[in-house]
């Protein structure tokens, strides 16, 4: 099966030395995500994003997310399961650090979380995720209890921060070998619902309408307290 790859950085990017861009060279036409400001960690911005790439693509895609971007994936994949080949979300933030327009200031800020607004059934494609012990942006029993959630693998690979430059991870050679591992598996399984039904959710009710509806409604009502 032809499928494409498509890198989703995290919150501030990922630069030249780190292991996405690493696996962007290795794969021929692997490709990154376009149209995100990634000093601006916004869900229904970034998830849309995504989900307009996964449009564009010609062929089936394969999502390797990092970080907050790996909020935006789940969301955009949830509402095309019939393009969506599988998803690899490595040390993805926890979503209580996040608020309708950015990052919060702290976990226990008062203001809602985005947590509420992610899917609440398993994706409909094989995913996996990376979580770490020590990872500063997310716990590791939260980055189970998501894995769980989402319907997805968990590999707990010990104490490796965040899995980013900062904690040593530029070329990934693990990373690698376990995306290709998942596409060698799962690319000869058909996409989408076992009927073969079309199943993509477009309108007021997919995924990433639900996210933006959340979004315009605080925004509408954080303006109209300060009226």
């Amino acid at each position: 099966m032809q499928h494409t790859t498509l890198i989703v950085p995290g919150f501030h990017g990922s630069g030249p030395l780190h292991w996405q861009s690493w696996i962007e060279e290795q794969l021929p036409g692997a490709q990154r995500v376009r149209d995100i400001d990634w000093e601006s960690p916004v869900l229904a911005r970034w998830a849309g994003a995504v989900r307009g790439e996964i449009d564009a693509a010609p062929h089936a895609v394969w999502l390797v997310a990092h970080s907050f971007g790996c909020l935006a994936s789940v969301v955009a994949a949830a509402d095309r399961p019939e393009k969506v080949a599988g998803v690899l979300l490595v040390a993805p933030a926890d979503p209580l650090r996040f608020g309708p327009f950015g990052l919060r200031d702290a976990v226990g800020d008062e203001g809602e979380c985005i947590a509420a607004w992610l899917p609440e059934t398993p994706l409909e494609c094989p995913s996996t995720v990376v979580a770490s012990s020590n990872d500063p942006w997310v716990k590791l029993d939260s980055a189970a209890f998501w894995a769980e959630r989402w319907g997805s693998r968990l590999i707990d690979i010990g104490e490796a921060g965040h899995i980013n430059t900062e904690s040593g991870f530029g070329p990934w050679p693990f990373g690698l070998e376990l995306l290709t591992a998942m596409q060698r598996v799962h690319d000869d399984v058909p996409l989408g619902t076992i009927s073969g039904e079309a199943n993509s959710q477009r309108g007021r009710h997919g995924a990433l309408a639900r996210v933006r509806h959340h979004t315009r409604f605080t925004l509408n009502r954080l303006v109209g307290r300060d009226m």
